[in-house]
């Protein structure tokens, strides 16, 4: 091949490209650019993220602080009746006591604290979004386009303007894992919904409702299962996305695991390897059984 190009004119051996001078200077115009716009409008951004930053100190203070029985009843307890299942329950209150054991049991609840809260903002956003492009083509052939951006961009990515606009912090990290892990939401309840029996909705409008009855009474009810889906994908999204966020200073089990990565401790990395994987698959199969009782249950009343 270097003999045909000696051969050949250069431009065809080699691609035509910006010269690294115009490169840098772009860069730097649009670098200093938003970091410009950041610092104008710092003292918004802080107010409008200050009550996430409170919610997540409160939600992590009281996982941290209550007597662990405590927790670990509850947390039974929202598995048993998600699940119904005896055998999800006794795992889970044995993998939980595995977690104590090895002496993690505070950084899986501070885990546990931004897993909670980063899947009720996907929750809070993914789904009016996800309605949204359910009813509308034009919306929906305007936002995926952008999920697939989310959803293809290296999750290292995210980090850089996010740290960029919130700084260092537990907030920026969990905006990144907010981020990473809502396009599951918003497309599974674009599909839920968008699967709904079309003879469903046309009894629907025979009987008069409005648009409003049918998306509350009929749609949501009916795509509950996939919506389930979709927020069991969240869940696990959000627990991939935690060793990532722990860059920005995200604690409990991401940051274990980082600096076990950074230290080469093999044994601290497996452990708290460990304890993610147990609280992935107590939620994956609390979700899944949770939605198959929601797909039977529909079945029922609309079979």
């Amino acid at each position: 091949m270097a003999g045909l190009c000696e051969l050949l004119p250069g431009f065809l051996c080699k691609f035509p490209a910006f010269s690294d001078a115009s490169i840098r200077g772009a860069r730097k115009i649009i670098d200093d650019g938003f970091k410009s716009l950041v610092r104008s409008y710092v003292n918004i951004i802080d107010a409008m993220v200050q009550p996430l930053q409170s919610f997540l100190n409160y939600l992590e203070r009281l996982f941290v602080s209550s007597p662990w029985p405590i927790i670990l009843i509850a947390m039974l307890a929202i598995v048993y009746f998600g699940s119904r299942n005896i055998r999800i329950t006794i795992g889970t209150a044995v993998s939980m006591c595995a977690i104590g054991l090895l002496g993690l049991w505070n950084d899986t609840m501070v885990t546990l604290a931004m897993v909670t809260v980063c899947t009720l903002i996907a929750v809070i956003v993914g789904i009016p979004i996800g309605i949204l492009m359910a009813r509308s083509d034009r919306v929906q052939a305007f936002v995926n386009p952008i999920l697939d951006v989310m959803q293809t961009m290296p999750s290292f990515v995210y980090l850089i303007p996010v740290v960029m606009i919130f700084g260092i912090g537990k907030v920026p990290g969990l905006i990144a894992v907010v981020i990473y892990a809502v396009p599951p939401m918003i497309r599974l309840t674009n599909l839920g919904i968008r699967l709904v029996d079309k003879e469903v909705l046309e009894a629907a409008d025979a009987f008069g409702s409005s648009g409003w009855q049918k998306l509350k009474n009929v749609q949501m009810p009916l795509a509950l299962p996939t919506i389930m889906a979709g927020i069991n994908q969240t869940i696990m999204m959000s627990l991939a996305m935690v060793v990532v966020a722990s860059m920005v200073g995200v604690g409990g089990l991401g940051k274990n695991v980082l600096q076990a990565i950074n230290n080469q401790f093999f044994t601290v990395g497996f452990l708290n390897g460990f304890a993610l994987v147990a609280i992935a698959i107590i939620f994956d199969r609390t979700s899944q059984a949770y939605g198959k009782r929601l797909q039977k249950h529909s079945e029922v009343i609309h079979g």
